[in-house]
């Protein structure tokens, strides 16, 4: 047994003076003065769960145009899903969920982290996003139009072994042509979606930016919204009603907005984001005074959206109008609620051994995410 000795530990239940004994893969004990055959001193550190991101790309790399990635092979995608799995876990993302690569990217690259093949994060994958035909992401999604392809299509991701599903439900600021707002799949395919996955508990996810996207998957039983930027009074009293989770991937933006064209990202992406970024902060007002479940989540991949800087999301939401608990509590449990890990998110006796020892307290400083000094990923130090 290892003891992390003499720190405090902070997760959703707050700060408290605490060791940690870590056996295996586990927590197997919180409290004073634990006895370990190893320790390691963490006095006048952190100990806090491991971050939770709700939604990556690992087969993208932050690169200006990422409509340039069309033209590489499935092994380029997969050796820059490698180094993005790295970059994750020495940044103390010990959980991703990838929401759309081609072909088995992704699902292989959970497959090469669980056997051991590639050091990162444990990840949650959706395979193929579902997509209208020609609609955002169709280059590296299932394209499909209607209720009775859209299930099809749905049950190939799942068959393909994905953990969750995912639609564009609107359009996006990356794909050339798509408008940002308006909806791509309609309420009945989505619900087609939806009723694919509900038999076997696996959750869903929607791309949604516009209020009536929004309001067709919530309506249709989507369990996320991701990104939410024109959400609307309506839309989140309509996603608390239902819970819906909100993933509002506010880095995505930042990443477009400020570097621009200069960086050589395309006009109309730039033009797209600074519109969505306009409309973010009344995203949150709405959602905060719903009452909204938020779970941290950042696009990593998207323009100068690095895997390393995931920890920086965090900063992002307090600025939007989150407390620093409230991003703690976004990036830890209600990540992971939203992918079904119940054992994921504490520092306390049964969980999972996903640990950070950060030389501030996230409760306190929001900023103490970003330099980890220690990353314990299923009871080993990684970092």
């Amino acid at each position: 047994m290892h003891v992390l000795r003499g720190g405090h530990i902070a997760d959703v239940d707050g700060t408290r003076r605490a060791d940690v004994a870590i056996e295996g893969d586990q927590i197997v004990e919180v409290g004073l003065d634990l006895d370990g055959d190893t320790e390691t001193d963490v006095s006048g550190s952190v100990v806090a769960p491991g971050l939770i991101d709700a939604h990556v790309h690992l087969m993208m790399d932050g690169r200006p145009n990422v409509a340039t990635v069309r033209d590489d092979s499935a092994a380029e995608a997969s050796y820059r899903a490698a180094a993005n799995l790295g970059a994750a876990i020495e940044a103390g993302v010990t959980t991703v969920r990838d929401l759309g690569a081609p072909d088995d990217v992704a699902l292989a690259a959970r497959e090469a982290v669980a056997s051991g093949i590639l050091p990162g994060p444990r990840v949650h994958a959706c395979g193929r996003n579902i997509v209208m035909t020609g609609g955002h992401g169709h280059w590296f999604g299932r394209e499909a139009d209607g209720p009775t392809a859209v299930r099809t299509a749905a049950r190939e991701q799942l068959k393909a072994g994905a953990d969750v599903l995912k639609c564009m439900a609107t359009g996006g600021v990356l794909t050339e042509g798509a408008v940002t707002g308006a909806p791509e799949l309609t309420r009945e395919e989505i619900e087609a979606l939806t009723a694919a996955a509900e038999p076997i508990g696996v959750p869903t996810a929607a791309h949604a930016h516009g209020a009536e996207g929004i309001k067709n998957a919530v309506k249709a039983g989507i369990s996320s919204v991701e990104h939410g930027t024109f959400m609307d009074r309506e839309a989140a009293e309509l996603m608390s009603d239902r819970g819906t989770f909100w993933v509002p991937t506010v880095s995505a933006l930042h990443g477009i907005v400020d570097n621009g064209v200069e960086a050589g990202i395309p006009v109309s992406a730039v033009e797209k984001a600074e519109d969505a970024g306009e409309r973010m902060e009344s995203a949150f007002e709405h959602a905060i005074d719903a009452g909204v479940t938020i779970a941290m989540g950042t696009d990593a991949g998207t323009p100068f959206n690095f895997f390393a800087d995931i920890p920086t999301e965090m900063a992002s939401m307090v600025e939007q109008g989150l407390s620093p608990s409230d991003a703690l509590e976004a990036a830890t449990v209600n990540g992971a609620t939203l992918l079904g890990e119940d054992s994921l998110g504490k520092v306390q006796e049964g969980y999972a051994a996903d640990l950070v020892v950060l030389s501030a307290d996230p409760h306190e400083d929001v900023t103490a995410w970003q330099e980890p000094t220690h990353v314990y990923k299923a009871g080993d130090r990684v970092v």
